[in-house]
């Protein structure tokens, strides 16, 4: 199960997402198919078929972030956070060969389209939170060990 956490970014984003969703798409699409159902046997109406489909994925969508903005908690940064890694924070961290990867630790509905976030519920998150600067942390996937340490957090 994951942890319903995200920040207000995300859940900022959330929610424009479904007001664009319900203000302008879904209008928008059910006027399209309003106007290629008038036209007469939808069995053969490309345009019908392609945005009945697509309202029927835009209800899908606002269906699962109403449900979503209900559940979620919304975590905001504490001064007492600082110098630790927890949720919300930019982190970077580095191997032993010197590879370095930086991202952020947020909730699973923010690191869709984004290659620099991850969940709170990964492996690599887990592993982090609580650290600080300078700890070294192992992380254990398919029987392996991968060792990183933390080199810089940022809120």
């Amino acid at each position: 199960m994951r942890s319903p956490l995200i920040t207000r970014d995300g859940y900022n984003q959330l929610k424009q997402e479904l007001d664009h969703l319900w203000r302008v798409e879904r209008p928008d699409t059910t006027k399209k198919v309003t106007w290629a159902a008038s036209l007469g046997d939808r069995s053969e109406n490309a345009d019908y078929q392609y945005n009945k489909k697509k309202l029927r994925e835009i209800d899908r969508r606002v269906r699962y972030l109403r449900k979503q903005l209900e559940k979620l908690q919304i975590i905001d940064h504490a001064a007492s956070q600082q110098g630790k890694v927890f949720f919300g924070a930019w982190v970077r961290i580095e191997n032993e060969q010197g590879e370095q990867k930086q991202f952020r630790i947020t909730g699973y509905d923010e690191i869709f389209g984004r290659k620099d976030y991850i969940s709170v519920d990964s492996p690599m998150a887990k592993a982090l939170l609580g650290h600080q600067v300078g700890d070294e942390i192992c992380l254990r996937l398919n029987g392996e060990e991968f060792y990183w340490e933390v080199v810089e957090i940022n809120y």
